[in-house]
C-alpha cells in the first residue's frame, strides 16, 4: 500500500476521501484520517474565513494525523466569493494539506507553499492537470466518467484518463471514479496513479452525516442507479436516478433550459434539507456508477481496512 503519496503527504495509505458537499465535516474527515487515509472537509460548507478556522480547529481535536481542505471555485472570480480568506484561513492553520479545484492554482501555490501547505488540484482533464504541474501543485488528483458529481465535460472514463494523466505530468497522480474496495484500489494503480480518492464508498459509512434513508438507499442501488444531468448548462452531474433527476432530464431534453430553470431543482439549499430530512426524492444527490457494488453501511475504519487486506491478498497473485 505504500507509494510516494504517502511520503508526500505524510500519510498511512495513499486512500484520499472526496469532498462531497455537505458530507465532507470534520467527524467524518478525522474518521478517514484516523483510519490511515487522508480525510477532507470542504470550504464550500462555510461562509467566512472565521467558520472554517473553527472547522480546521474542530478536525485537529478529532485527529493527529495529516488531513485536507477543499477549496473549490468558479472558473472566473465572481463577486462575494470567499476563495482568499480561504486560502488565508488554511495559511493561519497551517493546514497540513489543500485540495483546490476549478480555476488555475497559479496564484495560490506560493502562499499556500510559504505556510508549509501541501497542494493537490483537482483536475477533470490531462489538459487541465497539465497546467496545475506547471504551476507548481505538488499533486494532481483526476476522476473518470464514472463518478459521482461533477465528472468534466468531456466523458472519458477512468480506464483511460488515469494513465493518460500519469503520462502527461511528472507529479504523482491520485486517480478515482470507481474505486471501493481493494481490487479497484489495484486497478488505479495499476493505470498509474499513486493513489486514490474515494466518495460514495465513504458516503454509505457510519461516520457520514446523512440521513439513514440514504445509506440504506446507496446499499439498494445497483450499477444501473445513476445518470448525468446538467449537460444543458455545461455543467454536467452524475446523480442518484430520482423523481427529481429524472425531472431536470426532462426539461434539459424537451427545451433548452437556462440556468435560472435548472437551479430550483439542483440547488445545494435543496440538497442539505433533503439529506437532513431523509428525503431521496426531493433533490439531486451525487452518486458514482460504483453504487452497484456497495452492500453495507460499515465504519470507515473498516472500509479501509478492508480495502488494504484485499489488496495485500490479490497484489501477489498478480506477479
Amino acid at each position: 500500500m505504500n507509494s510516494a503519496l504517502c511520503s508526500i503527504l505524510n500519510i498511512r495509505y495513499p486512500i484520499m476521501q472526496g469532498a462531497f458537499q455537505w458530507l465532507a465535516t470534520p467527524e467524518l474527515a478525522a474518521a478517514v484520517s484516523n483510519a490511515g487515509g487522508l480525510g477532507t472537509i470542504s470550504a464550500s460548507l462555510y461562509k467566512t474565513k472565521e467558520e472554517l478556522l473553527d472547522a480546521i480547529a474542530q478536525t485537529k481535536a478529532l485527529t493527529n494525523n495529516p488531513f485536507c481542505v477543499n477549496i473549490s471555485m468558479f472558473p472566473e472570480v465572481v463577486e462575494g466569493e470567499a476563495t482568499w480568506d480561504f486560502i488565508e484561513a488554511c495559511c493561519q492553520a497551517k493546514v497540513p494539506v489543500v485540495e483546490l479545484s476549478g480555476r488555475d492554482p497559479k496564484p495560490f501555490v506560493a502562499p499556500l507553499h510559504e505556510a508549509g501547505c501541501k497542494i493537490i488540484h483537482k483536475s477533470t482533464a490531462v489538459r487541465f492537470a497539465k497546467k496545475a504541474a506547471a504551476a507548481g501543485v505538488d499533486v494532481v488528483s483526476v476522476v473518470g466518467f464514472e463518478c459521482g458529481g461533477a465528472p468534466g465535460n468531456d466523458d472519458v472514463t477512468s480506464m483511460v484518463l488515469i494513465p493518460s494523466v500519469v503520462d502527461a505530468v511528472d507529479i504523482p497522480v491520485i486517480g478515482g471514479g470507481g474505486v471501493c474496495d481493494g481490487r479497484s484500489y489495484l486497478a488505479m494503480r495499476a493505470l498509474g496513479a499513486q493513489g486514490v480518492v474515494i466518495g460514495t464508498r465513504f458516503m454509505a459509512t457510519q461516520e457520514c452525516a446523512i440521513h439513514p434513508n440514504f445509506k440504506q438507499l446507496l446499499v439498494d442501488s445497483d450499477e444501473l442507479s445513476t445518470m448525468v444531468v446538467q449537460r444543458s448548462i455545461h455543467f454536467p452531474h452524475r446523480n442518484l436516478k430520482n423523481e427529481t433527476t429524472l425531472q431536470v432530464a426532462e426539461l434539459e431534453k424537451d427545451s433548452n433550459p437556462s440556468l435560472d430553470d435548472i437551479f430550483p431543482y439542483v440547488s445545494g439549499k435543496r440538497q442539505k434539507k433533503c439529506y437532513d430530512s431523509g428525503d431521496t426524492q426531493g433533490g439531486v444527490f451525487p452518486c458514482g456508477e460504483v453504487v452497484g457494488r456497495i452492500h453495507d453501511i460499515p465504519t470507515v475504519q473498516e472500509v479501509i481496512d478492508r480495502i488494504v487486506a484485499e489488496a495485500d491478498a490479490i497484489a501477489p497473485t498478480l506477479q
